[in-house]
């Protein structure tokens, strides 16, 4: 076999290991081969600037770039001097950054120290003696990567160069190939099992033609999915070897990383309009829970690591029967992340919490129907609002952000619901209010009639990428495209809306409690009265629990009737309409939900 080393270079997470590498290495093993010797160039990185700044660049520096880095292409920007030269893009990100508010001061300094760290990482990365050296890149690892492959064929032409991950998918993959003469293979796709079979083709044992997505001289292969059976779990002793040697180690706590499904299961028959993640490999695929469990037990034994960053698109449905009960069974003190779909019901949100599920990210995206729509989320704003509120109750965090611009939204949609937020300032606001990107996969990409008919690379990718357009067309995630729904005038009123629930939603509490046989809503929100509202009546009573589901008007009436307990619709509406103004129900599209949590713990 080859002698291998596989690199991960920045941007990648400081306080958690690459499940790229550690899967592949995982893989290499389970084939009975060499594992292959391992580069954290992210850690790697964080280091070097902590060292060459005398503590002034921090490892927090980096991580604000590594998460918030990415629309503007900054992290790739660090790098693109070592492979276009010194002034390459300089003038252009300056006069960019201008105009969209980003201070530069820290990355012209990351920018300054880049080709020295390059030369250190050629040199440590040959002094593993490899015969191939693969590279997995996703989001801003691009450039990081293409300027440690060119250096590294220029010192050794002989070594072969290759490769992976997500910013290999479909055609930027090929591309990748094409306009980098360093680089002498790209493997598209999922490679738990092609990674190993490349191996051995390049050992004599096998046809590089038989690889599933390979690209190599002139041929391209096609990928090909993974089955779950075969999804491999990872290994990660070398990245944890790395970090507690590094005095990273003082400014992150380590966390695992862990997939236990690949895929999408709404995407599949829904694709959320905007979306481009998973790109070519939607078909969602979960691993059997009881795999899953074990891989998640053998982890944090032999890591001691209870923190688990869960990186799947979806939670599996089934895993609220199976996996998650069992890691309540288990017992252990875990802080789990998760990605779900906002259709959650209070029961399973109490079954994720159990489990030691801590945060979720529900995809909740907007509180407007005609926006979801739009989307294609297949939930109501009332339903969205609803996981929030079931959320807050249980003691998850959520993580979510408010997008707009979609084609056709109308500004009179948003005012209705602008006007409520103040109502929801007890729940989680926002991380923040963002325009839609045009991304690669998506269904606004792939079918302009969809609204977008004219798109080009986005513009940071300029002042990152030596190329021209048509070149760059197939190379990059991210496009410009002319605006559409709300101008940013009229999205205004909302982000000054979420600007306010943020800074007040800390202090801010409304809970439900039954005493006495009555039901209390304790409402202690800022910029509402301090007030106890009092439900004594059966009926009010029984309707209030039909809100919580988020009913209509006729729904509520009419599962009234069938308790006995028929309520006149005018008058029910009359009383629904006094609970709004008292901010205790979101209403949109005819439906209502009801806002009172029913915990109300410390944040």
């Amino acid at each position: 076999m080859p002698r291998t080393t596989l690199v991960c270079m920045p941007w990648h997470a400081l306080s958690r290991p690459s499940l790229a590498l550690g899967v592949l290495s995982s893989a290499c093993r389970r084939e009975g081969l060499m594992p292959p010797a391992e580069y954290h160039g992210g850690l790697r990185f964080a280091e070097f600037l902590l060292d060459q700044t005398n503590g002034v660049v921090t490892p927090s520096d980096y991580a604000a770039v590594a998460e918030t880095g990415f629309p503007h292409a900054l992290g790739d920007w660090v790098f693109a001097g070592v492979v276009n030269g010194d002034e390459f893009g300089l003038d252009g990100m300056a006069d960019y950054a201008a105009r969209h508010g980003i201070a530069m001061r820290t990355l012209r300094a990351m920018r300054d120290l880049a080709a020295s760290f390059v030369e250190l990482v050629v040199d440590e990365v040959l002094a593993t003696d490899p015969e191939l050296v693969g590279f997995s890149t996703t989001f801003m690892q691009n450039v990081p990567s293409l300027a440690v492959a060119k250096q590294l064929k220029h010192r050794r032409p002989d070594l072969t160069v290759l490769f992976g991950g997500g910013n290999c998918d479909g055609p930027m993959g090929a591309a990748l190939h094409r306009e980098f003469e360093f680089v002498d293979m790209v493997l598209r796709g999922e490679a738990d099992e092609t990674f190993p079979r490349l191996l051995r083709a390049l050992d004599g044992d096998g046809e590089l033609t038989d690889v599933p997505g390979l690209c190599w001289r002139d041929t391209v292969n096609p990928a090909r999915l993974v089955p779950p059976g075969r999804m491999s779990a990872p290994h990660f002793e070398g990245w944890f070897g790395a970090f507690d040697a590094s005095p990273v180690s003082r400014y992150a706590e380590p966390e695992l990383v862990v997939e236990s499904a690949r895929g999408c299961w709404w995407g599949e028959h829904h694709h959320c309009t905007f979306c481009g993640l998973n790109g070519t490999s939607m078909a969602f695929r979960a691993k059997p829970a009881e795999t899953f469990v074990d891989e998640v037990d053998s982890l944090i034994r032999q890591h001691q690591v209870l923190d688990v960053m869960v990186v799947d698109n979806i939670l599996a449905p089934g895993y609220l029967r199976t996996a998650l009960p069992e890691f309540a069974r288990r017992g252990w003190d875990l802080r789990l992340h998760y990605e779900v779909k906002a259709n959650l019901t209070g029961a399973q949100i109490e079954v994720l919490r159990d489990a030691g599920v801590y945060s979720v990210q529900p995809g909740i995206e907007s509180l407007v129907d005609d926006v979801l729509g739009r989307m294609n989320k297949g939930v109501r704003a009332v339903r969205n609002v609803r996981t929030l509120r079931d959320c807050e109750s249980a003691g998850l965090t959520v993580a979510w952000n408010w997008l707009y611009g979609f084609p056709g939204e109308r500004e009179e949609d948003y005012k209705a619901v602008v006007d409520q937020l103040p109502a929801l300032v007890h729940l989680q606001p926002p991380d923040g209010v963002t325009r839609i990107q045009l991304e690669r996969f998506s269904p606004y990409f792939e079918d302009p009639s969809l609204g977008f008919p004219d798109r080009s690379p986005a513009e940071a990718y300029r002042y990152v990428y030596a190329l021209p357009p048509e070149t760059l067309q197939d190379l990059v995630y991210l496009f410009d495209t002319t605006p559409r729904g709300l101008t940013e005038q009229q999205a205004s009123p909302l982000w000054t809306a979420v600007r306010t629930w943020t800074a007040q939603h800390a202090a801010s509490t409304l809970v439900r409690k039954h005493i006495d046989g009555v039901t209390v809503l304790r409402d202690r929100r800022i910029g509402w009265p301090e007030e106890d509202h009092v439900l004594e009546n059966p009926r009010q009573q029984r309707a209030w629990t039909e809100l919580e589901y988020g009913r209509s008007l006729a729904g509520i009436a009419r599962r009234l009737a069938d308790a006995g307990l028929s309520w006149d619709v005018y008058d029910l509406a009359r009383w629904l309409s006094e609970l709004c103004e008292r901010g205790l129900l979101f209403t949109e599209g005819g439906y209502y939900v009801a806002l009172a949590t029913t915990w109300a713990g410390p944040r």
